[in-house]
């Protein structure tokens, strides 16, 4: 055995007898990827939302301070807030509801070559560019766009001028308006909770429906006591993904949409144009807080019980 071969063996042999050394080895290179990529840049971003910005100068004052963080309830930046989270809410609720009847079925009554299709179109627009979709998606809701043509032949013109004429969600057309932010948000974060819905419900007991159906129970009872309790946790990890996704986003909105801003938009112009760093950590701080309240609320819930 040669030297080489001998050192190897010792190693082995070390790791055989003391299997948390091997344990520690693995895990310590991506612990410390993690701890400096990741964490250490959230901290980073946290400490810099205690920083202001000298209105004289326009240089950041390293003080630590809550002057940021009371900028965000001026009424121009709270509405930034609340219009985000309001998209986001919106957005996460439609697609529960068009997603959950899609993933019943796939789950439930999909075989073969029905189900390799059903992961197909549920997948394929994954595969295309993020910014493909978006723009091609600007284009089917402009004015001139296929959508207003499909309108206009079947005689409906009229009642899309009449939601285009709504206030704050209306506009020009859909492509500048909140309903065509809202349209694009739903087509392209809606397989992030379809996926996880399919799969939750996929692991459903068939006999507790058949039970369900044994005992008298109506299939709406069914669907409230038994198949919805059993596919929360699907529910809940779709909606953090839509929800969280579309809170953070700023490339929709920037493209499809009104010029009023997200908290996406709000981060990228004050760490940009205005050079404003302690307001843009500030604002990428609030939905970080709004999703760890949210996962708290559904912990106290019990949604988590079942994972």
């Amino acid at each position: 055995m040669t030297g080489g071969q001998h050192l190897t063996a010792r190693i082995s042999d070390a790791f055989w007898r003391h299997p948390r050394l091997l344990l520690a080895v693995l895990l310590t290179p991506p612990l410390i990827w993690l701890g400096v990529i990741y964490i250490g840049s959230l901290l980073a971003l946290l400490v810099q939302s205690f920083f202001s910005i000298d209105e004289f100068s326009g240089l950041i004052n390293y003080q630590f301070t809550l002057k940021t963080y009371a900028e965000l309830l001026r009424p121009s930046n709270f509405d930034i807030i609340l219009r985000t989270t309001l998209m986001a809410a919106s957005v996460t609720i439609v697609a529960a509801v068009i997603a959950f009847p899609i993933a019943y079925y796939a789950a439930r009554y999909a075989k073969g070559r029905m189900k390799a299709f059903f992961y197909l179109g549920v997948m394929l627009p994954l595969w295309s560019s993020y910014l493909v979709k978006v723009y091609a998606w600007k284009l089917i809701l402009a004015k001139e766009g296929i959508l207003n043509w499909a309108v206009d032949g079947v005689g409906a013109s009229a009642a899309l001028n009449a939601v285009l004429a709504l206030p704050v969600i209306g506009g020009s057309s859909l492509s500048v308006s909140y309903i065509g932010t809202f349209l694009v948000f739903l087509y392209v974060w809606l397989p992030f909770m379809i996926l996880p819905m399919q799969a939750a419900l996929e692991r459903v007991p068939v006999n507790l429906l058949e039970a369900s159906g044994d005992l008298g129970g109506r299939p709406s009872q069914t669907l409230r006591h038994v198949i919805l309790p059993l596919a929360l946790p699907g529910i809940i990890a779709g909606s953090i993904f839509t929800f969280s996704l579309t809170l953070g986003d700023y490339i929709i909105p920037q493209i499809v949409g009104s010029s009023r801003r997200f908290i996406g938009q709000a981060v990228y112009a004050h760490q940009g144009t205005a050079g404003n760093i302690p307001l843009a950590a500030a604002f990428a701080v609030v939905p970080i807080v709004i999703m760890a309240i949210y996962l708290w609320v559904a912990k106290r819930k019990g949604a988590f019980d079942a994972l």
